[in-house]
């Protein structure tokens, strides 16, 4: 059976090393230029070095985004930037324009290329030309479905690579290629700076009733014409393999450490699971569920894996994320007087029963015992976000242990 890896999302160090020791066998993240989440946190070039050093000593892969649509005024800058990458020496550097392809096989041959979902990759003839160009990936397109898949499968050569998302926020356009940010914004999502207006609320105004909004299949939440699902494929990962998908992408370069904890962990244990039997994965499906249900999501689709999905299997009737969860911070560091320290994200207080997610699977029920602020006075809560803490737990942590807090469901 050929290994099948699972690729996590990293938008800083700290979710870089989180995703690495969270189960993922390959992180993809971006540079400061030419990446597609140009809004994203991103990676200085020392950063990026630190990353990739961490990864390869846990046997992790770092992939690196390169995956904008250049204008001529690209070309030397990515030049320039290309060979900066080879000092830090990425497993791949991922592309979908042809320019930038040929700039970063002229410069930087040792460094695999991936070929990026927005260069619409939908049929075995594309696969083959990018292989015959010298790449050793190609992302799928998101349109694809599972028997596509398998027949690009059995008509590429072995040695190519198959990567598709199979989790994370859909794009409404046709593999990612889309105008509506730099129409209404002057932001261009193919240059990396997506304001995703997709997810806005839409109404219909005719030309000569101006102030007059129609609704354009309207229900009780709003008009959310552009909004898709999530897409999860963790109840359905043997017909992945069994179309010779080679690795499980994950979306979420802008998503938290949480999300990427959660979602990588997972995965993680489902393939390890599957390995072992089909039967094992079956019993701990919903554990799986739970376990994804436990961070930020929309309500999920198969997408395009079994077939052009229907308006109610694909469109979201709303807005709002889901969270069953709240990511309160991960711990950097223990003092000698056993405190720890974390940099807060939201609201947590003394007294309160916390969760310790731990890497192999264990959620670690906890209680907050105290709380110090970095001159080491007592507080009784941590109001502000981003202020660094030291916290007494009932229990033992390690670092980058994730601490979360389960909301009360409505």
């Amino acid at each position: 059976m050929r290994k099948t890896e699972v690729l996590a999302p990293a938008n800083n160090l700290e979710v870089l090393k989180i995703a690495v020791l969270y189960g993922a066998d390959a992180v993809y993240i971006g540079g400061e230029a030419f990446s597609l989440r140009a809004k994203a946190t991103n990676f200085t070039f020392e950063e990026m070095k630190e990353g990739i050093a961490f990864a390869h000593e846990h046997n992790v892969k770092v992939y690196v985004t390169a995956n904008i649509l250049a204008h001529n005024k690209d070309i030397a800058e990515a030049e320039a930037y290309f060979n900066e990458l080879k000092e830090v020496k990425p497993d791949a550097v991922l592309i979908s324009d042809p320019g930038m392809f040929m700039t970063a096989k002229r410069v930087c041959p040792e460094i695999d290329i991936h070929i990026s979902t927005q260069a619409n990759n939908t049929n075995y003839e594309t696969f083959l030309f990018w292989h015959d160009m010298g790449a050793k990936r190609v992302v799928a397109a998101r349109e694809l479905s599972l028997s596509e898949l398998k027949e690009i499968r059995e008509k590429i050569p072995e040695d190519m690579e198959i990567e598709a998302f199979i989790h994370g926020a859909m794009c409404i356009s046709y593999s990612g290629r889309c105008l509506l940010s730099n129409y209404l914004i002057g932001r261009d999502a193919n240059q990396g700076e997506c304001t995703h207006p997709c997810r806005w609320k839409y109404a219909l105004v005719e030309e000569k009733r101006p102030g007059e909004y129609m609704p354009i299949l309207e229900n009780e939440r709003g008009t959310y014409i552009f909004n898709s699902k999530d897409l999860c494929m963790v109840d359905h990962l043997p017909d992945l393999i069994d179309a010779g998908v080679d690795s499980l992408k994950i979306e979420g370069r802008m998503k938290s450490a949480l999300y990427t904890a959660t979602i990588a962990r997972t995965y993680r244990k489902a393939i390890d699971d599957l390995s072992e039997s089909r039967e094992k994965y079956e019993q701990n499906m919903q554990w799986y569920k739970d376990e994804i249900e436990g961070c930020t999501y929309r309500n999920f689709t198969t997408g395009f894996f079994y077939g052009k999905p229907s308006e109610e299997a694909q469109l979201y009737e709303g807005e709002t994320y889901i969270s069953k969860y709240t990511y309160l911070g991960t711990v950097a560091g223990e003092t000698e007087n056993g405190l720890y320290c974390i940099e807060q994200k939201n609201k947590f207080s003394v007294g309160e029963e916390i969760e310790i997610m731990k890497p192999d699977g264990r959620d670690v029920p906890t209680k907050v015992i105290s709380i110090k602020d970095e001159e080491g006075n007592d507080m009784p809560s941590c109001p502000h976000p981003k202020q660094k803490l030291f916290i007494e737990l009932s229990e033992k942590c390690d670092i980058f242990d994730i601490l979360r807090r389960r909301e009360e469901e409505d």
